[in-house]
Formats: structure tokens, sequence, C-alpha cells
């Protein structure tokens, strides 16, 4: 392991520390689990010997997995943002969180099972909505809010109206 980021995202879990890490390890390119750190006694959520902290890499982003109980659960003031290519990417990473016991929300947002937030958006999208004509964004901006997963097909079909 190399020299640890001066800053890293800490992400509060309730048991599910090291299974979250796993699952985002292996869905997501760029990413890891680094190390998994027992609890060298007992604490509020845990015993000694549990697993306290996990070490992980989502799509390049340093994070810090919290076995801390479930005093803070998750909530959507903050999501990971992925940018995808295309609807195939879109489609692999929204089925994944929702799959494997996530919830959908609207306009490209999911949970996944452990409560954390996820966009997942497009790049188009991105670019439709900050289009400098003020037509296009807005009719790229209301697609989005009728969507649940965001099909990049109709946001392109909005653009060219």
């Amino acid at each position: 392991m190399g020299q640890q980021a001066k800053n890293i995202i800490c992400l509060w879990y309730n048991g599910g520390a090291e299974e979250a890490a796993r699952f985002y390890a292996e869905t997501f390119p760029d990413s890891s689990v680094e190390a998994v750190h027992r609890a060298p006694g007992d604490f509020p959520s845990g015993k000694e010997g549990d697993v306290l902290t996990v070490e992980f890499t989502v799509m390049g982003i340093p994070c810090m997995g919290l076995n801390g109980g479930p005093a803070f659960p998750h909530t959507e003031a903050f999501s990971f943002q992925v940018a995808t290519t295309d609807q195939e990417e879109t489609d692999r990473y929204w089925n994944a969180i929702v799959g494997n016991g996530g919830e959908e929300s609207a306009c490209g947002w999911c949970k996944d099972k452990w409560g954390l937030s996820w966009q997942i958006t497009p790049i188009v999208l991105s670019q439709a909505i900050a289009n400098p004509d003020p037509d296009v964004a807005k009719r790229a901006f209301e697609a989005m809010m009728q969507m649940h997963k965001i099909d990049v097909a109709t946001i392109e079909a909005a653009m060219r109206v």
C-alpha cells in the first residue's frame, strides 16, 4: 500500500462496511479493498475482533468504511456521482446497485443495500443540462425529471426537438 491520502471519505455503516467495500470493488473499475481492520476492544456497536474499519477505493476515490452502528444512517445529502458514457454502462451500474438489494429513486439516483446514494449520470445528460441554449437545457431537464434510471436516447431526443 502506498502513502495514505491526506483526505479520504469516511462512510458510516451499520455493520456492512466490508461487504459494501467488496461489492464496490467488484462492481466499479479502479476500485479495490486495501485493508480490513478489526476492533482491538469492544466498542458501542461491536465486540473485540469485529470489523471496525475498511480502507477501500471507489473509482479512484479513497474511502474508509466505519462500522459505527445504527446511530447515523446514510442520506441523500451525500452521494457518489458516476459519469457513464452510454446506456450500456448506465444500465450495468444501475442494475448492479438496484439488483443487489438497492432501490431506485428519481432522476438517475438510486441507493445501494447499505443506504448509500448513487447518481448514475450519463455524460450526455450533464452536457444537455449545461447546454448554452436554454431551450435545450430545459427540454433535457424536463425529460430527466420523468425518469428513474436515465434513458440516454430520450435525453438525446429531447436535445434535438
